[in-house]
């Protein structure tokens, strides 16, 4: 028995069209897919290390193998939970957030970056919520401890990115399994949202999980 999380994007929630979509399609199988709201109430404090603790707290029984499908920065998060704990035994990563401040940051500009700093909280678009929220500046602080040379734990890995990714290039994913073994990337025709390949990322995830029609 494995037991199946989801951990969705930056700004999202489990009401995204890709979280949407799969706990649907799990639920054909039928198999539960746990999907954590890692806003936790309040976006305005979180960190990556939040959603670690948050999502280390829904982990079953420890003799239960745990698989992380993480999306975006939940997909970043899902890397470096299943580097410290050997109950993760696969991840699923859809255009995973590697060098997420690196890519994020300097579309803000260093004037804005400044007064985040001053003010300690910036306004962000958040598509769960459909509205600007304040985010603090630990969440910049807190981030940047998460480097991806820290995760070398050979676990059996999934990547799905889409080669015409605007937010986190695919330059990002194709350098990071490029010297892991044990990561497989498939590269998609389409974006950040990959929005118009969810028949193909199932099909991956089916097939890398071996889940059967019945399993």
């Amino acid at each position: 028995m494995n037991s199946f999380i989801y951990l969705h994007g930056f700004a999202s929630s489990p009401k995204s069209t890709k979280a949407k979509d799969l706990i649907d399609r799990f639920a054909q199988i039928p198999i539960k897919l746990t999907i954590p709201d890692l806003n936790a109430g309040d976006f305005s404090h979180l960190t990556i290390s939040r959603q670690i603790n948050q999502v280390t707290a829904e982990f079953p029984d420890h003799s239960v193998p745990v698989t992380l499908i993480g999306s975006s920065l939940g997909g970043l998060t899902s890397a470096h939970l299943a580097q410290r704990n050997p109950q993760v035994q696969r991840l699923v990563l859809l255009a995973p957030a590697f060098g997420f401040l690196s890519h994020w940051l300097p579309k803000l500009g260093s004037e804005k970056i400044q007064r985040w700093q001053q003010e300690q909280y910036l306004l962000v678009y958040h598509y769960g919520e459909g509205r600007e929220l304040p985010l603090s500046y630990n969440f910049v602080t807190d981030a940047a401890q998460y480097q991806e040379n820290l995760l070398q734990r050979p676990i059996s890995t999934l990547i799905l990115h889409g080669k015409q990714d605007e937010v986190i290039p695919i330059q990002a994913s194709r350098d990071f399994a490029a010297s892991r073994p044990w990561v497989k990337l498939i590269e998609l025709d389409s974006d950040h949202a990959l929005g118009n390949v969810t028949a193909e990322i199932w099909q991956a995830i089916r097939s890398f999980c071996q889940l059967g029609n019945g399993d």
